[in-house]
């Protein structure tokens, strides 16, 4: 079967500023993409995982030449710190965006080209407020509401009037509040999600005016503008030139495929007005462009989503920031993975994150208290009882008894339930809920131990077939569990699998590999007479220095 027959899938997160390097906003967001796409990847999806670094901003030109280098120079050492912290941390991205990259700057000239040859780009003038952190005009409005302060981090914001070109942003008004309208009753759902977001946003489109779209005076560090013969050097605006990576990407006949299925971005809810209003304005434009209507097809407008999470803060409440100095940085990270492991660092992240319209405290004390309770006491204690107890009283293997597939836990009910809220959490991007599903399928064996009790039954005689029923159902509905748990902790999970004789799992999930869910959560997989390895504790409690 080749890749173009089984479903696409496309996931993308923002692309990341390299005026420094990267902390635990960048890692949370490419977390969250990760164990997304490796979820797509379980279930035989055709996936393809897009991150990367944006290069093309001012802050990196000024950061640069704090430090005596090139913008190039400067880009290249950090993209290169991005790309070895994604690494360490075992994210599957396919391709890493560079926006100073060949590709990427021929691309977006071209796409630029087109919308200045249709008119929906066009030379003007503009005077207003402007936020240099944020690299972002501020409407009158919004500056007024702040006290001409930037709302993202409080700095005055600056008046500026210079020569651009616009985009007719104006003119899609109309377009994209139908399109908002139209997704709302659509399977996907909204394009914004969460749906709370959205009223925001719909509301501010309302009030939309053509946009700048290029910069004047950025010393060549940027892409210029096609066409332009002006005096001041004009280059398209670092955020027009950003947005354009989720196509540059994957524009060519290997890849395009994936956009014309529908991208899933995660962003942070600062950059939402971006991605949920100039973003799809900028696809309708340019798929009025000659070969370009794929860019805007119906499969696009029906499953392309914007998930916008909010922030990471500090036990205080404060926002963490490189600004504030309350960051978790790589060393940080670092010892997060030193202490704990990786997949302890992925599962805090992905189910105690703040993928919804709270921000979430990254508290050490909550990080112990979850690591402890959801992975060293249900998913480390259980495999490891369940092992030992066949290991003591079944010689580390189990038997043959003719019922063991038609076996379920106590019943078969509340499995399938907890199967069906995994998907549906996983589907719908609720992270939270898939992973309290998972291991909510360890309570049912817990539960189902402390109910039958077989470390008090005998191996022998009669009582043999009923103890090997018992830690057979165990052992499978632990199994079941691992792989519903792959996408959040997949290194433990691959250990637990070549211990039960399930390591196959892990040869098709390998490099990218697609693995068959639907098969590998159906009870009786794990075959009778395998040999079970006790080995040493997945998740050993983490015992808390006393002061």
């Amino acid at each position: 079967m080749s890749t173009h027959d089984r479903k696409p899938f496309y996931v993308t997160t923002p692309i990341y500023y390299v005026n420094d390097k990267p902390h635990l906003g960048h890692v949370y967001t490419t977390m969250v993409a990760d164990v997304v796409a490796r979820y797509h990847r379980l279930r035989g999806d055709d996936t393809f995982f897009l991150t990367g670094v944006d290069e093309h901003a001012a802050k990196v030109s000024d950061k640069a030449a704090e430090h005596g280098l090139s913008p190039q120079q400067w880009a290249d050492q950090n993209a290169a710190a991005f790309r070895d912290v994604f690494a360490k941390l075992e994210m599957t991205n396919d391709d890493f965006v560079r926006t100073s990259s060949d590709r990427h700057k021929a691309k977006v000239t071209e796409y630029v080209a087109a919308l200045i040859a249709s008119g929906d780009v066009y030379a003007g003038e503009y005077t207003g407020w402007y936020d240099a952190g944020q690299e972002e005009y501020v409407p009158e409005n919004k500056a007024k509401e702040y006290d001409y302060k930037s709302p993202v981090n409080g700095k005055p914001l600056v008046k500026k009037a210079e020569k651009n070109y616009f985009f007719k942003l104006e003119k899609y008004r109309d377009d994209l509040l139908k399109f908002y309208a139209e997704r709302d009753g659509s399977d996907r759902g909204s394009y914004v999600q969460p749906e709370a977001r959205k009223n925001e946003i719909v509301n501010r489109i309302k009030e939309a005016n053509d946009i700048p779209i290029s910069r004047t005076g950025s010393n060549g560090w940027g892409i210029p503008v096609p066409g332009d013969d002006s005096s001041g050097g004009q280059t398209i605006y670092v955020w027009i030139d950003a947005l354009f990576n989720y196509l540059t990407y994957v524009d060519d006949d290997d890849r395009r495929h994936y956009w014309e299925s529908g991208a899933t971005h995660f962003i942070a809810k600062d950059i939402l007005w971006f991605h949920a209003a100039i973003w799809p304005a900028l696809q309708m434009a340019l798929s009025k462009c000659d070969g370009y209507a794929w860019v805007w097809g119906e499969e696009v407008r029906n499953n392309q989503l914007v998930y916008t999470h909010s922030y990471w803060v500090s036990e205080s409440g404060e926002k963490m920031s490189k600004s504030l100095g309350n960051f978790l940085d790589p060393a940080a990270i670092d010892n997060y993975v030193d202490e704990f492991g990786l997949d302890a660092l992925r599962y805090f992240l992905a189910t105690r994150g703040p993928l919804g319209t709270t921000d979430s405290a990254f508290s050490p004390d909550l990080f112990v208290e979850v690591y402890n309770s959801d992975l060293s006491k249900k998913i480390g204690n259980s495999s490891s009882r369940v092992a030992a107890m066949t290991a003591k009283k079944l010689d580390g293997m189990f038997g043959f008894a003719s019922d063991y597939r038609h076996m379920h836990l106590a019943t078969g009910t509340p499995l399938g339930v907890l199967l069906t809220g995994f998907q549906n959490g996983m589907d719908t991007l609720k992270l939270a809920q898939a992973g309290d599903c998972a291991i909510d399928v360890v309570r049912l064996v817990d539960s189902y131990i402390e109910e039958t009790e077989p470390f008090r039954i005998a191996a022998d005689g009669d009582t043999r077939e009923e103890l090997e029923t018992i830690l057979y159902s165990c052992a499978e509905a632990l199994r079941i569990a691992s792989v519903l748990l792959w996408p959040f902790i997949p290194d433990k999970c691959e250990q637990f699998w070549s211990r039960i004789g399930c390591g196959h799992y892990a040869e098709r999930l390998k490099d990218k590999g697609r693995g068959d869910l639907a098969a590998w959560v159906q009870w009786g997989q794990l075959q009778p007479g395998t040999p079970i390895e006790k080995g040493e504790a997945l998740f050993p409690r983490y015992q808390v220095e006393k002061k």
